[in-house]
């Protein structure tokens, strides 16, 4: 070797170095973006004052916080979660929901890629993992659904990793289905997951009268809910009876349907009918794609493929629900990484889908108090509808190439792409 040629031990921390800087960089920018545009983090305000309210001995579900008048729309479990926030003042804890949701898009880009390339789990890849890692969270913390989250101080990041912690524990682990356990008991929708859990175990058992890891997360994630859930009937049984009796069903104490916020089939049909009620039209819509689009994460699941069921059904849960936020669309980052692994055309449709996540499209519109979503014309229809029209074609493309092809799940070993392209490939997701 030429004296003055690095050694390879010496060189190959460099590309992880550079992604380390690349992102620090892009958060540091991120972050001063964010204080210039005086971001008011109304929805930690919302949490620290549930917390306030359980410590106090009041009624959960009576309060109502900050300028916007906002009420508590979670389990009783969440207010519990949320005491820390009262341990610090405001500033710091504005700082402190900050830091913790940036460290949050680390660890979600890094179970995303876990999931959709395990072999990136193994030690031998570890710094292939870390690298790719900080590349991509350097871009994807840009996208509006994140954006918006670390905006208003929400947990969908947080959500959002409990449930892939879950999804990529190894085989036969015992801890698989905590996280969407208490997701579920927090925040209800990651629910959905149990029942891809139940329907891919289950049908696994039938094949082969065994248990399976499948089934065993589904036990453990009900399991999980219930005890949560049953401890705070004992520990708090009035907020408990109320939530689970009448608060439950009150979606109109989230925000009218109609908003261009709300990202999901709810919303887009109020738009589209002029009303904040789309009724039974808005039931049967969600009864139909929803049942499609299960099926498939279903099937996905028990041919091997857990990757393209968890997106799946994640996406299935934002578009069904009578509200789903745009920040709540922080599963667009594991999607973003699936299509990227495994489209023939990976930059054309990553780079598409990634466009309609990082637009903030459907901001374009009028959106005020004034409630002008009521009265849109086609145009402001299309742009706010970018999410769901975005899943809904994903969607309808995989049941096709699912239809034309009826090839088996795509082996672990033809999928070493991913991880060998330049990381600065990645970075321009």
């Amino acid at each position: 070797m030429s004296p003055s040629a690095p050694s390879p031990s010496r060189a190959r921390p460099w590309p992880l170095v550079a992604a380390a800087a690349a992102c620090l960089v892009s958060f540091a920018a991120f972050w001063v973006a964010q204080r210039v545009a005086h971001v008011n983090m109304l929805d930690v305000m919302v949490y620290r004052a549930e917390a306030e309210t359980l410590r106090a001995g009041g009624d959960l579900y009576a309060m109502r916080a900050t300028s916007a008048n906002l009420a508590m729309t979670y389990p009783p479990l969440a207010a519990v979660l949320f005491l820390p926030l009262t341990l610090v003042d405001v500033p710091l804890m504005r700082t402190l929901s900050t830091a913790g949701n940036l460290l949050l898009v680390v660890a979600l880009v890094r179970l995303s890629l876990r999931l959709v390339r395990p072999v990136l789990a193994s030690p031998a890849r570890r710094a292939d993992l870390w690298r790719t890692t900080l590349w991509v969270a350097a871009v994807v913390v840009w996208c509006e659904p994140v954006w918006t989250t670390l905006r208003y101080g929400q947990i969908n990041l947080l959500v959002a990793v409990a449930v892939l912690w879950d999804f990529t524990r190894r085989e036969g682990s015992r801890w698989a289905g905590l996280g969407i356990g208490l997701a579920t008991a927090v925040k209800l929708t990651p629910g959905l997951f149990v029942v891809l859990l139940l329907a891919a175990g289950l049908l696994l058992w039938r094949r082969d009268r065994s248990m399976n890891q499948w089934l065993r997360t589904a036990l453990t994630a009900t399991g999980v809910f219930l005890v949560t859930t049953l401890a705070m009937v004992v520990a708090l049984p009035a907020d408990s009876r109320t939530f689970w009796t009448r608060t439950l069903f009150e979606t109109g104490r989230v925000g009218h349907k109609e908003e261009t916020a709300n990202q999901s089939l709810s919303g887009v049909l109020a738009r589209l009918m002029h009303t904040d009620a789309p009724g039974l039209w808005w039931l049967a819509a969600a009864v139909l794609l929803g049942g499609a689009a299960m099926a498939l994460a279903v099937r996905a699941a028990v041919r091997g493929d857990k990757a393209v069921a968890v997106v799946v059904t994640a996406f299935t849960a934002l578009m069904v629900s009578p509200i789903s936020w745009s920040h709540h669309w922080v599963w667009c980052v594991p999607l973003l990484i699936l299509l990227y692994d495994r489209s023939t055309r990976a930059w054309a449709v990553t780079g598409a889908v990634g466009l309609a996540f990082a637009s903030f499209a459907l901001w374009w519109v009028p959106h005020d108090p004034g409630r002008p979503e009521l009265d849109q014309n086609a145009g402001q229809m299309l742009l706010s509808a970018v999410y769901p029209l975005t899943a809904t074609a994903v969607l309808a493309g995989y049941a096709l190439a699912v239809r034309r092809t009826r090839l088996p799940a795509v082996p672990e070993a033809t999928r070493e792409a991913f991880a060998t392209r330049e990381p600065q490939a990645v970075a321009k997701e």
